[in-house]
């Protein structure tokens, strides 16, 4: 029972993963519809969960089958060019994949009312499915169609179903295929009418018990089309000779396929007679043609033709009948692609394990630094140099455990394709999203933490900022507005930007609307800056009339709060007519990050090492013209942390400046001593320390001692605030 839990949960977690490729492939298609690869990707992702789902039985699970099967068809209509795909239909596809979805998560939810919903649901996507444009059908060039074999072509076989030939390669069990599963999923789409299975066994000494000796001939009655059932082998259509005719085809066909497979006319003319794919009359007609065909494969080995069929009601459930023998492919280049060898050598992990993993390495670090300090105090050269090693050896576990928890930022941003299509259709705007560095990583748990206010700043670009196509062309732009996403790495953090071509912020306007708002006061001087920075307070909003996307005055607070939850901070840039840009600053990861130690009185605090630009030295006239700097002709603002953190008092030879960066802003902090570099793990504080100001969590150091780990951009902030303009003349000049 448990077993098959497991087995429910992985189908549940491989769909939506391939949902997610579907929908990113969906996307693509929009730009550019002629792309048979993407329009592949989709189809495959299809299959494989109609597939995946049909092993299961269950009501729920034969629901996504009955959906799935009937987009994959449509799906098919699109790849053999019946369909157009047009906008219309990738949209109805787009809300096809949202019901799938639903059908899934379904799953795990038994509510009949629910149910009942997506039951309509679907219906009336299937509505909207079958009413997809159709293109007419091709005409035929007389020309290029002429008699592929005189005397047999315009001659109907009288088989009423389905003729499939297998030639199964060497290497299919070797790849994990069950050719047996081919013909249980066969019979979900129908009956095999008449099976002879076929075998070509080597002599003893060169068979070889893993390689794939089998063939089989069927008959089967199904109102499934070809391109459904082509699809059933999709997986093993590189590796295997498949033909499918059609019921009632031309006698041709099997003139094709009994030279595709360069056997004895004679002995393969008589399985296809036995399992009833044709008569006796029709197989004299096709063996008696006037000139040979074009061979369209590579042929095959000419194996012994063996007397015995089985028949479809017998298949058993585990092993095949090896008493009937008969034909069999040759050994035809049955070599897994590239790709399928690549993708064979990944791993699915479960998160928890590696979140496990992370705070496991974690605990090394620690210990690994406790180790370090014990071999330092003990003096023994030997025992230092082995502790340095072991150190080693733990940063590089460290940083390849750290970089199995990052992923590419590009499925993110690719999701927002469909946000900005349908919004943009909603609100009768020509808008189109560009991506920039989506190949950029950041930690998974970051990721899954943005994507919401990622989702808020998108919305607000398509609403407030780009302009209705007529107020675009009436200022010259062009009628179609862009919205960028743009992924960066700047100082041991990623920057992301969410900018737009619109018309920009109007700081008057924000500053109206503030003083309405009592955010501020009218007598308040603020800059430009610092006004745009406004539109991150709750309530303040310069719509006028609310709608279901904005107007409210909420939101973009909660993308200020979230992103600082994630130690985090975030900009404004805007220029009025040209368009807005809003900075995210994250950290890479939330984990473990390397840091530098100081003391700042009795006690030790952690700075993100790659905000560290320089330390330099402190004397108490620096205090005395302000709490700046003159750092080699540059105003740098700087706190004192014994101050700031109000720490006791101790007696040092020399204080020290560190300077450290957010962004484009830089700041110092004031010093006692200076204590290294070190590994620091992560330590998320209490909710009772969330009021402290200039701490984003704590670490434990080798001697057991707990260090704080400061919170750079709100401390820098901090100190823009504290300094004074008027003494910016100061000549105190620091080499």
């Amino acid at each position: 029972m448990e077993e098959m839990e497991h087995i429910r949960e992985m189908f549940i977690d491989e769909s939506l993963d391939l949902l997610q490729e579907m929908e990113s492939a969906l996307n693509q298609l929009k730009a550019a519809p002629e792309n048979a690869e993407m329009l592949n990707l989709v189809f495959r992702a299809a299959h494989t969960i109609k597939g995946s789902a049909g092993l299961f039985g269950d009501d729920g699970y034969d629901a996504i089958v009955s959906f799935t099967h009937t987009v994959e068809n449509v799906l098919a209509q699109v790849r053999s060019g019946e369909r157009a795909c047009d906008d219309d239909l990738i949209l109805t596809l787009l809300d096809c994949r949202d019901h799938i979805e639903s059908l899934i998560e379904q799953l795990n939810i038994d509510d009949a009312s629910s149910s009942q919903e997506l039951v309509q649901q679907g219906q009336g996507l299937l509505v909207q499915l079958a009413g997809s444009t159709v293109l007419p059908p091709l005409e035929q060039d007389t020309e290029d169609n002429t008699t592929l074999v005189q005397g047999v072509s315009g001659r109907v076989a009288v088989n009423a179903y389905w003729h499939i030939s297998l030639r199964f390669g060497e290497n299919v069990l070797r790849n994990g295929m069950d050719p047996l599963s081919f013909l249980r999923y066969l019979s979900s789409l129908g009956d095999i009418v008449e099976l002879v299975s076929l075998f070509s066994l080597p002599g003893s000494t060169i068979m070889d018990p893993e390689s794939c000796y089998l063939g089989l001939e069927l008959q089967l009655d199904s109102d499934a089309d070809q391109a459904t059932l082509m699809s059933v082998f999709e997986f093993v259509a590189d590796e295997c000779q498949i033909h499918i005719i059609p019921p009632y085809s031309d006698l041709h066909e099997y003139v094709l396929l009994i030279n595709d497979l360069d056997q004895e006319s004679s002995e393969l003319g008589s399985v296809l007679v036995r399992c009833g794919a044709l008569t006796q009359d029709e197989l004299a007609h096709v063996l008696d043609p006037p000139q040979p065909l074009n061979q369209l494969v590579l042929p095959v080995a000419e194996p012994k033709l063996l007397d015995s069929e089985l028949s479809a009601s017998n298949i058993p459930d585990n092993e095949p009948d090896l008493s009937s023998q008969a034909i069999a492919p040759k050994n035809i280049s049955a070599n897994v692609p590239e790709h399928k060898r690549q993708e064979s050598r990944s791993l699915r992990v479960d998160a928890h394990k590696l979140d496990q993993l992370i705070n496991l390495v974690g605990e090394l670090v620690i210990a690994g630094a406790n180790t370090s300090l014990l071999a330092k105090q003990n003096g023994d050269p030997e025992l230092v140099e082995s502790s340095a090693a072991v150190s080693l050896l733990v940063e590089e576990i460290r940083g390849l455990s750290l970089h199995l928890r990052m992923i590419p930022i590009d499925e993110t941003f690719k999701r927002f394709h469909r946000v900005v299509r349908e919004i943009s259709r909603d609100l009768d705007k020509d808008i189109r999203l560009k991506i920039e560095g989506g190949e950029t990583e950041l930690d998974k748990g970051v990721v899954e933490k943005i994507s919401d206010p990622l989702m808020h700043l998108v919305r607000n670009a398509i609403d407030h900022g780009i302009e209705a196509k007529e107020d675009r062309i009436g200022k010259g732009k062009p009628a179609a507005g862009t919205i960028t996403l743009r992924a960066y790495y700047d100082s041991g953090s990623i920057v992301i930007e969410v900018c737009d071509d619109g018309g920009g912020i109007d700081p008057a306007k924000v500053r109206t609307k503030a003083i309405e708002s009592e955010l501020i006061s009218a007598e308040q001087t603020l800059s430009e800056k610092e006004i745009l920075r406004l539109i991150l307070e709750a309530g303040l909003t310069t719509k006028t009339t609310v709608s279901d996307l904005s107007g409210r005055g909420v939101g973009m607070d909660v993308v200020k709060r979230n992103i600082e939850a994630l130690q985090g901070s975030i900009e404004v840039e805007s220029e009025v007519g040209e368009g807005s840009l809003l900075r995210l600053r994250l950290p890479l990861t939330l984990s473990i990050i390397d840091g530098f130690a100081v003391g700042v009185g009795a006690s030790s605090y952690v700075i993100p090492l790659d905000a560290v630009i320089e330390c330099i030295e402190y004397n108490e006239q620096h205090s005395k013209n302000g709490n700046y700097v003159n750092l080699r002709g540059e105003i740098l603002p700087f706190i004192n942390l014994r101050q700031q953190f109000k720490e006791s008092h101790i007696d040092v030879k020399q204080r020290n400046i560190v300077v450290v960066q957010s962004g484009e802003q830089k700041a110092g902090f004031v010093v006692d001593q200076l204590q290294g570099e070190l590994q620091t793990v992560i330590k998320p504080l209490s909710k009772i320390f969330s009021h402290l100001s200039g701490i984003s969590g704590s670490t434990i150091l080798g001697s057991g001692e707990v260090a704080m780990i400061l919170d750079v951009p709100a401390l820098i902030r901090e100190a823009e605030t504290r300094r004074s303009p008027c003494h910016v003349g100061c000549e105190e000049v620091v080499p």
